[in-house]
């Protein structure tokens, strides 16, 4: 039996299905800029005492992640509100609002330990995926474990044309097929649009999985 007022221990729910469709309009929570290991997305030290309580240690979820726009650590705009606050407590925001959200990432994204918190805190806060220039791999299927969608820019340098304040769309999931190429409709502030081409290594039975 699990008390509902501990603060180390804590029964988890299911994760909300995918609905079918394609995820449109969402924002970027942050564009990481630089090394993110494991232990950027979801410090050790005193939060390991949370580590059986899923919502807990979500609260330090890429709090040591860099953030390109303001080179600042665990400083994000909201969107909705255009204050700055702590990456957690933005995606907390986006959550209640029932909004969506992805994360751009570097090189070698979630490099470090083969911590499963890293994957499952950012879909717990409302994360749909996480689109990087390269990932370490351990970590890349952690996150398919957990139901996100782990993507790579075709072409590298198109890292450099997302914005912070853009607002995202990942189209072809309705089609979503192992070897097959997804895209990023990229809405920017003042009103234009591009595509990017998006890569991603799910086979089958993980497309089953993540559709499941």
């Amino acid at each position: 039996m699990v008390s509902p007022t501990s603060d180390r221990l804590q029964l988890l729910e299911p994760f909300k299905k995918w609905d079918g469709k394609d995820m449109e309009n969402m924002p970027v929570l942050i564009k990481v800029q630089g090394k993110c290991t494991t232990d950027h997305i979801s410090m050790a030290g005193p939060w390991l005492k949370f580590r059986g309580h899923l919502d807990n240690i979500s609260n330090n979820m890429l709090i040591g992640a860099l953030n390109s726009e303001n080179k600042a650590v665990n400083s994000i705009k909201n969107l909705y509100t255009g204050e700055y606050g702590p990456v957690p407590a933005v995606a907390r925001d986006y959550k209640a609002k029932d909004q969506p959200w992805i994360v751009i990432g570097d090189e070698n994204y979630g490099e470090g330990s083969s911590r499963e918190h890293a994957a499952l805190e950012v879909r717990h806060l409302g994360g749909a995926a996480v689109i990087t220039k390269s990932f370490a791999r351990i970590h890349e299927t952690n996150c398919k474990k957990q139901g996100l969608l782990p993507l790579t820019f075709a072409n590298p340098a198109d890292y450099d044309k997302i914005s912070p304040f853009d607002r995202v769309s990942i189209r072809g999931l309705t089609t979503f097929k192992e070897g097959v190429p997804l895209t990023l409709h990229v809405k920017k502030e003042d009103g234009s649009a591009l595509d990017i081409k998006l890569n991603h290594s799910f086979n089958e039975d993980q497309i089953k999985w993540f559709k499941h």
